[in-house]
């Protein structure tokens, strides 16, 4: 099985510097269409129950709602979280590799995936990963192997894995890097199309 098209690990790569201040919010990162499906009133809940623990963080949303889709978010609904400041609504971002490599950590909390490619992308950037528990999310991360995983719905859950991670900064950057050399290894574009053309070179013979 060709699991996806892989990512340019060219584009998409580890910030060249590491964080200077641990006053600075980390910055933790949802980037999807937005859709409920997609976990993000999980992530907006987890902000909440963190910030009333006054943790330094920022908690950024990129992505613009399906209005085809049944389960998007009304933009009114994203409006009104930033506007409380759980909160920080991006809209479409175009640069995906420079806001992946400033983030602190990417989170996906999906109820179901394909092969999510925001997670591999972000994992090229050498970012820790947080997902939930359900396949597709799954073929990425291996919990607390090159990410953590926790129950889909479950924004406490999400939200105790987060403030594990800041309150871990070596097993961040261990689960960074190792999921770093997982894409490295199995989702670098260039070998995926090797692996492609090599089941077409199979079918023809």
């Amino acid at each position: 099985m060709v699991r996806g098209s892989g990512v340019d690990c060219s584009r998409f790569l580890p910030p060249n510097d590491e964080r200077v201040s641990a006053e600075t919010p980390l910055r933790i990162v949802l980037a999807a269409r937005m859709l409920w499906d997609k976990g993000v009133g999980e992530f907006v809940e987890a902000a909440r129950l963190l910030k009333s623990e006054r943790r330094p963080l920022r908690f950024l949303l990129a992505g613009v709602p399906d209005p085809g889709n049944p389960a998007a978010i009304a933009e009114e609904t994203l409006v009104a979280w930033q506007a409380e400041g759980q909160v920080e609504w991006l809209g479409h971002v175009a640069d995906m590799p420079t806001l992946l490599a400033e983030a602190d950590m990417v989170v996906l909390p999906s109820y179901r995936e394909g092969l999510p490619t925001s997670l591999i992308e972000a994992a090229a950037c050498a970012r820790p990963l947080i997902t939930t528990d359900v396949p597709g999310c799954r073929e990425v991360v291996t919990h607390a192997v090159d990410g953590l995983l926790v129950p889909a719905r479950d924004a406490k859950a999400l939200a105790s894995a987060i403030a594990r991670l800041q309150d871990d900064p070596a097993l961040a950057r261990r689960l960074g890097l190792a999921a770093y050399e997982k894409v490295l290894a199995e989702f670098d574009e260039r070998i995926v199309i090797s692996r492609t053309l090599a089941v077409y070179d199979e079918i023809v013979e």
